[in-house]
């Protein structure tokens, strides 16, 4: 689980991007050599929370994660903060990272 902000701009995409980022950086995996796979063998599906997930750039979300077979998504979530005079404002969103592997 991630999280990310983009603190000017409303960039959605940044900030799920973001919160890829450091879910990864929250994350480890030991379990390679008691399954006999690699990282290249994971299917890796990320799910992004936005509070405008249509203007979430999937592809861009998808090379914040260096290894596998990546689908990205995203679904209603997040939070947007206006500015107090409206011209700016703080978007969250969140990103949970799941891995699998294909028998």
């Amino acid at each position: 689980m991630g999280m990310g902000v983009d603190v000017h701009g409303r960039d959605h995409t940044k900030a799920a991007r973001r919160a890829v980022s450091d879910a990864l950086r929250h994350s480890s995996l030991h379990f390679f050599t008691a399954t006999d796979k690699t990282v290249h063998d994971m299917c890796v599906e990320v799910v992004i929370g936005a509070a405008d997930p249509s203007s979430v750039d999937l592809e861009a979300v998808k090379l914040e994660v260096p290894y596998g077979t990546v689908t990205v998504r995203a679904e209603l979530g997040g939070l947007d903060i206006p500015g107090p005079d409206g011209s700016d404002g703080i978007v969250m969103a969140n990103a949970a990272v799941l891995v699998s592997f294909n028998d």
